[in-house]
């Protein structure tokens, strides 16, 4: 898999049910669009058969590569893991659900030939695409951290936490090698460590739908992500 171009970064936790049809999805668009690639799916310590599945599909699908932890890290934690041994020129986070579909990578390639350095997904500017959206109590949950992200953190984006984000590598491993924030507040940290290093960022409307199997708690994450919030801030780069 040496001399690929994009490497495909898949955090997965309990992801059995899914991650076949994601793998599959992925690997026919990018062999048709962009036929030199990765995709590298961390398994952050699952505990259903995702590890079976996985296994499986590495003999299936050349392009595919894996990397298990023992027990579960958190998703910063395991895409930092993934961005840190990656040899690509560009890397693209993308959930296992694909609620951003892949076929927005045609969009954010554009904004990279450009010349910015970080393409963002979005789903709160001008252009954005909510096919499915969120129960209420999540959306406004969402809301109510956008605002503390404001608050707290910066004022630069609408929407930091679509996990559809398109990175040349040598920005994400400088950014990635500065981070410790394990949780789910990785995506503010990461654009803020950004901001501090200088890096180009542009952030571009996309096509979203909500998965119900979401894997935040609405009772124990959002104490925790503000917490983490607080934490960027003494991140001292």
């Amino acid at each position: 898999m040496d001399n690929k171009w994009i490497t495909i970064i898949i955090p997965a936790y309990n992801e059995a049910h899914r991650i076949e049809l994601t793998i599959e999805i992925i690997d026919r668009y990018m062999n048709e669009k962009y036929p030199s690639f990765e995709i590298f799916v961390i398994d952050d310590g699952s505990i259903d058969e995702t590890p079976i599945v996985l296994s499986r599909l590495s003999k299936r699908f050349t392009s595919l590569k894996v990397i298990r932890h023992d027990f579960n890290r958190g998703k910063g934690f395991a895409v930092r893991k993934g961005v840190l041994s990656t040899t690509t020129e560009l890397l693209l986070l993308s959930d296992a659900d694909l609620s951003t579909p892949i076929e927005e990578l045609e969009r954010f390639i554009v904004w990279i030939e450009e010349g910015f350095d970080i393409i963002i997904g979005s789903r709160a500017i001008e252009g954005s695409k909510i096919i499915v959206r969120q129960d209420w109590h999540r959306e406004q949950m969402g809301k109510i951290y956008n605002l503390l992200v404001r608050a707290i953190v910066m004022k630069d984006f609408r929407d930091t936490q679509c996990g559809f984000k398109l990175f040349k590598s040598s920005a994400a491993k400088s950014i990635f090698s500065k981070s410790f924030i394990n949780g789910f507040s990785f995506d503010v940290e990461i654009l803020y460590i950004a901001k501090k290093l200088g890096y180009s960022i542009k952030e571009v409307p996309v096509t979203w739908a909500n998965s119900k199997d979401s894997k935040i708690s609405i009772l124990k994450d959002p104490i925790k992500m503000i917490y983490e919030l607080f934490r960027i801030r003494t991140n001292n780069i």
